[in-house]
């Protein structure tokens, strides 16, 4: 029987990267590292584990959906070999948060813990944060996680759903939302939303509203092929509610089956559609309220119910119950 071992799947970004004429650019052969750094370490053990390499490496600025599609399947992949423990995903920061999330919705059910990782400057270089944080990850992994999927960084451990980038510089790079939570209890995912069904490509967009955002702006994003749009709203989920062109392509966007989710611009925000007629006229235009989820867990989330073929309906009941502490 195989021992148990820990699945490492390492996928670009700052950790693994190395010097290039151009600058810093990812790259192959990070088994030395670890190597390394547990020599160094005698009080994480001798941990079995094994690297998988997801080419082509990316710079997470280059991270898209069909990369998260790609990650998704490794570890579903990893996971059904009965003596792994657990996938510690090796990512860039950029776009952690984002990945995080998306993984954590579309791996609902998935009966192995999840950690992403990564550094604010390459592994191996002065000072780097890198070993503390492969570090924290193999002790988080040793000291027996739940099934979750979850963000491991500069010492703290964040819910993939709550977790954002807050800084580009320093250490902490990551914080857990301080929108407020919604207090709903967890509901189990319905069975097209577990890990093993598959999913369809989906186009998933994000606006921020802004003084002079009009019906042309929200009609323009309809005729990308859109299917479903994140709306970055004002305070408790204002807009611009006496603008009849911008709430009649709302309308539109609803009657052509399109989610379209409100979010607060605020980082402490959440929804509140009712509580201005500025909202209440964005409602009665067919937006759905997101309550106080961060922008990559609701990305991720319309990603998800889109990508397992939920209509508009369907999506507006999901997006207001708690799959995994997003709300």
């Amino acid at each position: 029987m195989t021992s148990p071992y820990l699945h490492i799947l390492y996928t670009g970004g700052t950790i693994g990267m190395q010097a290039t004429a151009a600058g810093l650019a990812p790259a192959a052969g990070f088994e030395a590292r670890i190597e390394a750094l547990l020599a160094s370490r005698p009080e994480l053990g001798d941990p079995a584990w094994r690297l998988q390499e997801l080419l082509p490496l990316i710079d997470s600025a280059n991270m898209t959906p069909a990369a998260w599609e790609r990650m998704a399947q490794a570890i579903v992949a990893a996971a059904a070999d009965p003596a792994c423990r657990g996938v510690l995903v090796l990512h860039g920061t950029d776009t952690l948060a984002y990945s995080a999330a998306a993984l954590a919705f579309r791996l609902l059910g998935l009966a192995i813990p999840v950690l992403l990782t990564g550094s604010m400057l390459p592994a191996g270089v002065p000072d780097s944060d890198a070993d503390g944080n492969l570090a924290d990850s193999f002790a988080a992994f040793a000291s027996g996680l739940a099934p979750s999927v979850q963000v491991q960084f500069h010492g703290e451990r964040l819910p993939a759903a709550r977790c954002t980038k807050q800084a580009s510089s320093g250490w902490k790079a990551f914080v857990a939302s301080a929108r407020p939570r919604s207090g709903d209890a967890l509901v189990a995912a319905p069975a097209a939303l577990r890990f093993d069904q598959p999913r369809q490509a989906v186009r998933v967009a994000v606006l921020p509203l802004f003084p002079g955002v009009d019906g042309a702006t929200l009609r323009g994003l309809a005729g990308s092929g859109v299917q479903g749009l994140v709306l970055e709203c004002y305070g408790s989920g204002t807009g611009p509610a006496d603008d009849a062109d911008f709430l009649a392509a709302l309308a539109e966007l609803r009657d052509a089956g399109v989610p379209v989710v409100a979010l607060s611009q605020g980082a402490r925000g959440t929804v509140e559609l009712g509580t201005y007629a500025a909202g209440s006229g964005l409602a009665d235009a067919g937006v759905i309220s997101g309550r106080g989820m961060t922008r990559e867990a609701a990305l991720g989330k319309l990603h998800s119910l889109l990508g397992c073929g939920l209509d508009r309906a369907a999506v507006a009941e999901w997006i207001r119950r708690n799959l995994c502490e997003e709300l």
